[in-house]
């Protein structure tokens, strides 16, 4: 296993980190994870070196907490730091912030958390939090021992990222999405940078954007079978992440001991300046061949807004793209449920009003009825 830096933490990472929200289940009832398949992965990953695993209050409708209080009770305990979040969609009053962290401290059967996240901040849910005082509350918890490191995942727009990471001068870290589909998508490459810039460590989530880039459309797959590298296309996703210095650790939301196998295996191969222009070209070109494939040649320029009726049309374009681009629609779908009720496609009153505001003579209003109608079915939980 290779280890990396996390921040200004003397302690290293792993370069991988195990994601405890794709556990194998039971009859395919997310509530009902199989444990010993699962105590299987966990138990692999550290004999093999992964010193971090991620969970969330929410995960596995809360069971995944539960599982790694078990699982990692005993001579297992120390064996790796563990990383949950506070579910901030939760948080209604200021103790709601000790409520959840006692209740996830439990499930844990930990007193101490090494490292807690604010869950998917947002522009909204990041203000609620804060107003409440979360950040006082975190100054006491690490002060009194019972956090370690404290952080955020994100899930909102550039602009955002930089307010958030701006606000706090005590941020520990960071959990960003991003691979080399989404350079430029939420914070990207550009939050990447910033953040490692002001001594943040960065932790990467969604590496394979929930699978997707490891299962390519035929066009996409032949342009890595012409590499000698011999690398699956998921271990292309997570070696291109691996060469940046200012990535901490990669998670994973694994299923099986095998993709267990492959990752380790992976990392322990993994290195800060290991590709070469040939490999940085190759991924270039694949990042333009999925982009190739989006029927909709929207630039994000954003002249259709604002809308009349408050419709989000850039963002559900673009995941109308995305469900386009990929064999699995079901990211895209999940996406698409995060947004606000009244910012989703059946808002739209065919007004026509982006439609004469668009540069690129796109027929929004029927893009926006077609998005709708094939991103509205979500039943995925909330991830990051």
């Amino acid at each position: 296993m290779q280890y990396r830096t996390l921040g200004s933490l003397e302690w290293k990472p792993s370069a991988l980190g195990l994601g405890a929200m794709r556990l194998p289940t039971l009859d395919g009832d997310p509530g009902r994870i199989d444990e010993d398949h699962a105590a299987e992965m966990v138990h692999y990953a550290l004999d093999h070196g992964v010193n971090y695993i991620d969970t969330a209050y929410g995960y596995h409708q809360g069971e995944s907490e539960r599982f790694l209080g078990r699982v990692l009770h005993g001579p297992h305990r120390d064996r790796a730091r563990v990383a949950t979040k506070l579910p901030c969609w939760l948080v209604n009053d200021r103790g709601d912030f000790d409520r959840l962290f006692d209740e996830q401290r439990e499930r844990l059967r930990r007193e101490h958390v090494d490292f807690y996240l604010l869950h998917a901040l947002n522009a909204k849910t990041w203000a609620r939090v804060r107003d409440l005082g979360v950040l006082d509350w975190a100054v006491r918890a690490k002060a009194d021992g019972r956090i370690g490191h404290f952080g955020f995942s994100f899930h909102d727009d550039y602009p955002v990222f930089e307010e958030i990471v701006g606000a706090y001068t005590g941020w520990d870290f960071c959990q960003i999405q991003y691979n080399y589909m989404d350079v430029d998508f939420q914070a990207g490459q550009r939050g990447l940078r910033y953040a490692a810039a002001r001594g943040l460590g960065v932790v990467i989530m969604e590496p394979l954007r929930g699978g997707v880039l490891a299962r390519p459309p035929e066009p996409v797959a032949a342009l890595f079978a012409r590499s000698a590298r011999g690398w699956t296309p998921a271990e292309w996703g997570l070696q291109w992440l691996w060469n940046q210095p200012e990535v901490s650790l990669v998670l994973s939301g694994m299923s099986t001991l095998e993709q267990v196998r492959e990752n380790v295996a992976s990392a322990a191969r993994s290195g800060i300046g290991t590709f070469g222009p040939e490999d940085l070209a190759l991924v270039e070109g694949v990042r333009a061949a999925f982009l190739s494939l989006r029927p909709i040649p929207c630039t994000g320029c954003g002249y259709c807004l604002p809308c009349p009726s408050g419709v989000a049309i850039p963002r559900i374009l673009e995941l109308a793209n995305q469900a386009a681009m990929y064999a699995d629609a079901s990211p895209a779908r999940f996406r698409y449920r995060m947004l606000a009720a009244e910012e989703r496609g059946d808002r739209c009153t065919d007004c026509h009003a982006c439609d004469a505001r668009c540069p690129q003579g796109i027929a929004v209003s029927d893009w926006i009825a077609d998005a709708h109608a094939t991103l509205r079915d979500a039943t995925e939980p909330r991830s990051g």
